[in-house]
């Protein structure tokens, strides 16, 4: 059976998959990198704990991670754009339920179910556009992308406050469904890849069932050791990532600062982010160390900032641990998704990817409530970033037994490719090609 070989363009049209998937970085994950600003607001309008409205957002992190398969899976048989424009349908709808502000249950399922589900059906195949249409210019073309994120959280974070202070959280959460209408026509410019080399035709069978595996989500990955290694660092380092977001704004608001000083920590936090993205892209395309070992170096050194961030008492100092952290934050971002790839290579990504967000999802559930519990047992919004960074240096022992495992499987495989061209049957197979 003749089948073409595509391969990356890393280029042409491909910068406009990078564009749209930089637009729905921002549409997503930026609305809920700022959610924090909401999280007193709400909780002084249903007059709950702080623990219970964790469990909000904690829902929506968890809901996104556990779509992702999902949405792996529906990209593979329809396509990259029709599900991206059904999330941005679902997290619109997600937040005109939400600005009714009809109950806490009602919060639960238009902000964690409907807009977790919208920002997974996004978010996860945009990424996988971005690392198909890319190979050479990848970590760069992904950090370019992501990097959406922080744009966007920059200019949100003092919009979001002026909205809530003009129109009131539930009509803030309205006017950002409105905008987030914009994923459908991101999704829309996000055209399949179909780049066939000509003259390169596969006859060989172990190319036929690779072949057969595409467009069928591949369960069976996880029973790789390093992927399931890397799985246990995801959901550590999830169950970091989200607190110190949604901790940062109540922690300044206790130290006396006002809410637009408060919000333009997150602004400025968001801007380190961007830098951090940028530069460990472009230093990962550089190739001086490998990706998992560039992670480690990143993620325990996050870990680190955040056991010493609690000692801030002064705006100044916040900005300064905030800074550093989000830059931090931004290297691990720039990597940890396109890691996948050296981890089980292109054929397995989207199902890999998939696999990483539905077992991160544990994390990221348990995270956010986690900390709002300590915090409301200890009555110290520092408690949130000690526990934060535990998190983040335990995650990174897992990278370096990953990237052990890795580097152990390259040093046998050239081995194990020689013993197979010298089989007579791979001889035969080379001579028909």
């Amino acid at each position: 059976m003749e089948r073409y070989l595509s391969t990356p363009p890393d280029g042409g049209y491909g910068w406009v998959v990078v564009t749209s998937a930089f637009f729905i970085m921002g549409l997503t994950a930026a609305v809920h990198k700022n959610f924090g600003l909401f999280f007193l607001e709400i909780q002084n309008h249903y007059s709950v704990l702080t623990s219970t409205t964790s469990w909000m957002t904690s829902t929506t992190i968890a809901v996104f991670h556990l779509g992702a398969p999902l949405a792996s899976a529906l990209s593979m048989h329809l396509s990259h754009r029709t599900v991206i424009m059904v999330g941005g349908l679902l997290a619109v709808s997600g937040m005109i339920i939400a600005s009714l502000g009809l109950s806490l249950p009602w919060m639960y399922l238009s902000v964690g179910i409907l807009q977790g589900l919208g920002i997974s059906f996004s978010w996860t195949p945009a990424n996988s556009m971005v690392s198909h249409y890319f190979e050479r210019w990848r970590p760069i073309a992904y950090s370019i992308a992501s990097s959406g994120e922080c744009v966007f959280a920059m200019m949100f974070s003092p919009f979001f406050q002026w909205l809530i202070n003009s129109y009131s959280w539930q009509g803030s959460l309205l006017i950002i469904g409105g905008l987030q209408l914009n994923l459908c026509v991101c999704g829309a410019l996000m055209r399949p890849l179909q780049t066939p080399i000509q003259g390169k035709l596969v006859l060989d069978s172990k190319d036929e069932s690779r072949t057969s595996k595409k467009g069928t989500f591949q369960w069976d990955l996880i029973q790789r050791p390093e992927l399931l290694l890397y799985i246990v660092f995801a959901i550590l380092a999830a169950a970091g990532f989200f607190i110190p977001p949604l901790f940062l704004v109540p922690y300044a608001n206790s130290l006396g600062m006002g809410q637009y000083w408060a919000a333009s920590v997150l602004s400025v936090l968001a801007l380190a982010d961007m830098f951090g993205r940028l530069a460990c892209g472009w230093l990962a395309n550089l190739r001086l160390v490998r990706n998992l070992q560039l992670l480690t170096m990143v993620v325990t050194a996050q870990g680190v900032v955040l056991f010493l961030l609690p000692i801030s008492q002064s705006y100044w100092t916040i900005l300064f641990f905030c800074s550093l952290y989000g830059f931090l934050f931004g290297c691990v971002v720039a990597i940890h998704v396109t890691t996948i790839l050296d981890i089980v290579g292109l054929d397995g990504f989207d199902s890999s990817l998939g696999l990483f967000m539905l077992f991160r999802s544990s994390g990221g559930f348990v995270g956010p409530p986690a900390a709002g519990w300590l915090v409301d047992w200890t009555h110290d919004f520092g408690a949130a970033f000690y526990l934060s960074g535990v998190c983040l240096v335990l995650s990174g022992v897992f990278v370096v037994l990953v990237d052990r495992l890795v580097e152990k499987k390259k040093h046998k495989l050239p081995d194990t490719c020689t013993e197979t061209t010298d089989h007579p049957m791979h001889k035969a197979d080379i001579a028909d090609v």
